[in-house]
């Protein structure tokens, strides 16, 4: 048996249908179209959570990011990259983000 995908287990029990959504929608079609490679879509995927101010999606999508070949230093270059268009708030919550992230990874 598979194990249950981060949205199954974040909602799964309380939103079913949210579950097919992010599962089958997004993950199983809109990210392995053939227009984009999976680092170009983290690429934008990363860049809009950023500048949304959504520091509870970035945690995964910077994971899923560096899965999908981006390095740490391309990450911290994004952000920097989007400070300017974001604004300071966005970035300095990005790069607390991303520092959070690696400290997991390195554990």
């Amino acid at each position: 048996m598979a194990e249950p995908s981060r949205a199954q287990q974040l909602y799964g029990d309380l939103a079913p249908k949210m579950v097919d959504i992010v599962d089958e929608l997004n993950f199983g079609d809109i990210w392995q179209r053939p227009g984009l490679t999976p680092r170009e879509r983290s690429l934008v995927t990363v860049s809009a959570l950023i500048s949304m101010y959504r520091a509870s999606s970035l945690e995964s999508q910077f994971k899923l990011a560096m899965q999908n070949g981006l390095t740490p230093e391309d990450l911290g270059e994004v952000v920097t990259q989007l400070a300017l268009y974001t604004g300071l708030p966005c970035a300095t919550m990005a790069i607390a983000t991303l520092k959070s992230v690696l400290s997991t990874l390195s554990d």
